[in-house]
């Protein structure tokens, strides 16, 4: 139920159900083994119907690949569910019925900041996502992701003590619903005069490479960058050029000549010395690579493999990657300078990494993603893809350029709201006008410091309320 709080189902009443009926079943534990226990089977179900997504890369090529599908999803979920059956563990030992759904409430937002943070980090179906079309979503400028789920968690968990005290139960919740009633909506968006083309040439994954479709998706491509009227910038999405960037010089001509002198960004994979990069570039009018950046942050297991040349005598290689070798990954964020401003640009899995786009070396004044969301299949992947892309754009008061491969491409506005945008499997353009950036918002400059500061002091009075009532 729980599950189906996020992307495309968004069932928003099952959040206050399905915490409600944990918390209760969390109060009925008299070990922290039994909390543990019930912490990792919530987590189990919940990644598994979440993140189920996760097998649609394995059929792309099933004759190689299908046979991981199974054990990639269960070992997923079991190892996502760690972190929370080790927040519920550690809150059952709390003994205190009414300091245990404190105590939950801390521990299960510090696993969610720890499942964000570690190992380089998978924050992907956190709680923050399923609010994105709902009023709540005005406090992520403020409070970022974390904050929203540790909000969240404090207005639904008291839930679990309605049996025993409904009133003191209710407050959160009530609380929560009055605060969401005098929120006030966003304003109507400024836009400029500027206007981009995104470009979905609506690749499937299994044809994009293959000899005999990937140059029809190319000339898909320049057919729609050469339609008039002309914008100020034209977008292709992720590896959009099935070549190298090394040898790229006849193609990436030919979009040169398609645009007509305006600018192009596209997405290309490139070769320096023996590393691989999977890259964005912004070509001139003569189709040099003008400014290039190298995705930073690689998708384990799809972009690169940990312990690579171990695994590899095993068969396990990054299947995402064309190389063979795998990608090696950039220095990390930088802005690029463009005609119609500065952008910070993302390549396909860095827009679920909020703190990436804090590490940002200056405020740009737009956000682009181009990603191949052909890998996330037709259902649950794409969607959830996109709404954590338009919660980057909320976090950051920036519009986002966004253009995928096989959709859902999107212009997206300071406030996190789809303004234009080409749906999911529809091969096409879009010309869009670009947002006007907002102010800096709070959470840009301060991240997330203040939210985990709160919970470490949250955890230490616990913990202190807790040993006095055991010694008493």
């Amino acid at each position: 139920m729980l599950a189906q709080a996020l992307a495309p189902v968004q069932f928003l009443w099952g959040i206050p159900i399905a915490f409600g009926l944990v918390s209760a079943q969390f109060m009925r534990v008299n070990s922290a083994w039994t909390g543990a226990r019930v912490g990792w089977f919530l987590g189990f179900g919940y990644f598994s119907f979440a993140m189920s997504w996760i097998v649609e890369p394995f059929q792309v090529d099933p004759d190689r690949h299908a046979w991981m599908a199974p054990f990639a999803l269960v070992f997923l979920a079991a190892g996502l569910a760690l972190f929370w059956g080790l927040a519920f563990g550690l809150a059952a030992k709390v003994s205190q019925r009414g300091l245990r759904v404190l105590a939950l409430i801390v521990a299960w937002s510090l696993a969610e900041f720890g499942r964000a943070y570690l190992l380089t980090g998978l924050p992907w179906a956190a709680f923050g996502q399923f609010w994105m079309d709902s009023p709540v979503a005005v406090l992520l400028p403020w409070i970022g992701p974390h904050g929203v789920a540790f909000l969240t968690l404090a207005a639904v968990l008291p839930l679990g003590l309605a049996l025993r005290n409904p009133v003191v139960a209710s407050v959160p919740l009530l609380s929560a619903v009055g605060i969401l009633w005098l929120l006030p909506s966003p304003p109507e968006t400024i836009l400029t005069s500027k206007t981009v083309r995104l470009v979905q040439p609506n690749a499937p994954q299994d044809q994009k490479w293959h000899p005999e479709y990937r140059w029809g998706f190319v000339r898909r491509q320049l057919s729609y960058t050469s339609a008039q009227p002309r914008p100020d910038l034209v977008v292709w999405p992720e590896t959009a050029v099935p070549q190298m960037l090394n040898s790229a010089g006849d193609i990436l001509a030919a979009i040169a000549d398609a645009a007509d002198g305006v600018p192009v960004i596209t997405g290309i994979q490139r070769r320096l010395d023996l590393r691989f990069f999977n890259s964005l570039v912004v070509l001139d009018a003569s189709g040099g690579a003008r400014q290039i950046y190298d995705k930073a942050h690689l998708v384990p297991f799809g972009e690169y493999v940990p312990f690579g040349n171990i695994l590899a005598r095993f068969g396990i290689t990054g299947f995402a990657s064309q190389t063979g070798s795998g990608y090696s990954a950039g220095p990390g964020p930088q802005i690029l300078d463009l005609a119609i401003g500065k952008a910070l640009p993302l390549i396909c899995y860095e827009a679920v990494f909020p703190q990436l786009l804090n590490s940002a070396p200056t405020r740009a004044d737009m956000l682009i993603q181009v990603t191949n969301d052909a890998w996330f299949g037709t259902y649950s992947g794409p969607y959830q893809h996109l709404v954590q892309a338009r919660m980057r754009a909320a976090e950051q008061g920036l519009p986002m350029i966004r253009v995928a491969n096989t959709g859902v491409s999107a212009m997206i506005d300071g406030y996190g709201r789809i303004r234009e945008s080409l749906p999911l499997g529809e091969a096409g353009f879009v010309d869009a006008r670009l947002p006007r950036p907002l102010a800096p918002t709070l959470y840009s400059r301060i991240g997330d410091i203040p939210v985990f500061g709160l919970l470490l002091m949250l955890a230490g009075f616990v913990v202190v309320q807790s040993r006095r009532s055991t010694s008493s």
